[in-house]
């Protein structure tokens, strides 16, 4: 059956990849602001969700389709990307006293028999220190405004920023594997 990827993220297509599945990018284009929620839990689930909806009526084949939302949470506040340089710089300043944990959900729906199966996965991500300098090339290099909690554990810049993970490196990127693996299995079998 045909796998549709609910979303454009470069990082949700490579964990995908990973696992060894083919499958087409669809994104949802839906305005994410417009959905809030205190709990990030509810938040991340309520917004794959609403990329599933967004799109299981442009779907016309037989399909399953995966979508995802992931935010970061520090010292108790939801993060999504920052919406300026200050913002920014707020963001990593403030992973030099806390760490960040990330909130990911992932819907996985059968559009042939309309079942719909849905997990969330967490991870902490402990960094070492930002100086003031590297936050500042960080911020012109521009990768922090397309990220949530504007970090990644991937890339030059970042890997000598990362102490340690609690959790698993896919969740962090934005579609934890076994979870996926596993709503996948759900929504295929008899």
């Amino acid at each position: 059956m045909k796998i549709i990827l609910g979303s454009q993220s470069e990082g949700r297509r490579r964990m995908l990849e990973e696992m060894g599945i083919t499958f087409e990018v669809m994104p949802a284009h839906i305005d994410e602001k417009a959905l809030r929620l205190d709990n990030p839990k509810e938040l991340v689930l309520a917004l794959a969700k609403a990329k599933a909806d967004a799109l299981k009526s442009k779907i016309f084949e037989s399909a399953v389709l995966i979508t995802s939302d992931l935010v970061v949470v520090w010292h108790g506040k939801i993060m999504e990307k920052p919406e300026n340089e200050n913002e920014a710089k707020e963001f990593l300043e403030g992973y030099n006293l806390y760490p960040a944990d990330t909130v990911t959900a992932v819907v996985v729906t059968n559009l042939d028999t309309g079942k719909q199966v849905a997990g969330v996965d967490t991870a902490t991500v402990h960094f070492n220190p930002f100086t003031e300098s590297e936050i500042q090339s960080l911020i012109a290099d521009g990768d922090v405004f397309n990220r949530a909690g504007g970090f990644t554990i991937d890339g030059d810049g970042w890997i000598s920023h990362i102490k340690k993970i609690e959790g698993t490196r896919d969740s962090v990127i934005g579609l934890p594997k076994d979870l996926t693996r596993r709503l996948l299995r759900e929504v295929t079998e008899s």
